[in-house]
């Protein structure tokens, strides 16, 4: 894939025009209390993974409406009982699940707590899901696959239980007597990166603890321009929609607005460490940039860098990537 987006000292300028709804904090703060409104009832069932150096528990947790979301917790084996762990809390990319049981243990091998959320209702890509989405889309029609399910009103859209969940993921994990409930980091490639920079956005003044963001790739951000551009899957579902239900864009993207991560993240107030692919025709550099210049700005100056990929698609960094996100913790001033 060529470069097909801005150049690069264009693009580490570019900010989006959409501009948020007025009423997008009451939203999610009525969001977040509906959802406390469930005891969250986490459980961690010791579970065999074939491993000799990490311990992982079978998680259950209440999410969106008190459904049940699974998840794996992953400890480093033979540690101290008596020494809390900062635990990364990873979010997974479009159509993964959390996976088998052994299948991403790497934040455990590098010493972390791993908390991997199950994403509900996916599960069909690389990694298998056991998370259902019983919840009904206010039966609105939407095209093939999750970008549409719920697109009439902001309280239907699939993206706000994802959210939800992934925020309760979060009190799930630090809940747990392994885990420092003040060193929780959020990471995830792709869709896993947008809940990141989302879950990042929602914790600022509503959820303690939470000390640092690692979006790599993020899908989820700028909306309007993503929809434009993006080649390739998934933001197409939305223009494939859109191409028969002509007379509904300027509502879509209202509603969309609610989730864009260009404005949660602009609520952060955690050190980010961000990645982009200047090649990668699935979240485009531009809606990547997008959301790393607002990442923060709502309260002031947040410590922010952004690692540039420029012969990768959206792949990444990878490995590479991995190796700069440990320095970049390593370098955190807690």
């Amino acid at each position: 894939m060529p470069l097909f987006d801005l150049p690069l000292e264009q693009l580490r300028s570019y900010t989006s025009d959409v501009q948020p709804p007025l009423d997008l904090d009451s939203f999610w703060d009525q969001s977040i209390a509906e959802a406390r409104t469930f005891a969250l009832d986490a459980t961690f069932a010791p579970v065999h993974n074939h491993l000799t150096v990490i311990d992982t528990f079978d998680v259950t947790f209440a999410g969106f409406d008190g459904a049940p979301i699974k998840g794996w917790l992953h400890v480093p084996a033979h540690r101290d009982a008596t020494v809390q762990l900062p635990v990364v809390v990873q979010f997974m990319g479009y159509s993964g699940g959390r996976g088998l049981v052994n299948q991403e243990t790497k934040w455990a091998q590098a010493g972390y707590a791993q908390f991997i959320m199950d994403t509900r209702g996916q599960g069909w890509g690389g990694h298998a899901g056991d998370t259902a989405d019983p919840h009904p889309s206010a039966g609105d029609v939407a095209f093939a696959g999750l970008m549409t399910r719920g697109v009439a009103h902001q309280d239907t859209y699939y993206f706000r239980r994802v959210y939800i969940d992934a925020f309760r993921a979060v009190e799930a994990a630090q809940s747990h007597p392994a885990v420092d409930k003040n060193k929780v980091i959020l990471a995830g490639v792709s869709q896993g990166g947008g809940i990141a920079v989302a879950t990042a956005g929602l914790a600022a003044g509503r959820l303690d603890g939470v000390i640092a963001a690692l979006p790599d790739v993020p899908f989820l951000q700028d909306f309007p321009r993503a929809i434009d551009i993006s080649p390739r899957g998934p933001y197409p579902e939305i223009a494939g929609f859109l191409a028969r239900h002509r007379n509904r864009y300027a509502s879509i993207l209202e509603v969309l607005n609610y989730f864009d991560g260009v404005h949660l993240g602009r609520r952060a107030e955690v050190p980010a460490l961000y990645s982009v692919a200047q090649m990668d025709d699935v979240c485009p550099p531009s809606t990547v940039f997008a959301s790393f210049n607002s990442y923060g700005s709502a309260g002031g100056t947040v410590a922010k860098e952004i690692e540039v990929y420029r012969f990768n698609n959206h792949e990444g960094g990878q490995e590479h990537q991995w190796i700069r996100q440990l320095e970049f913790l390593r370098e955190l001033p807690v």
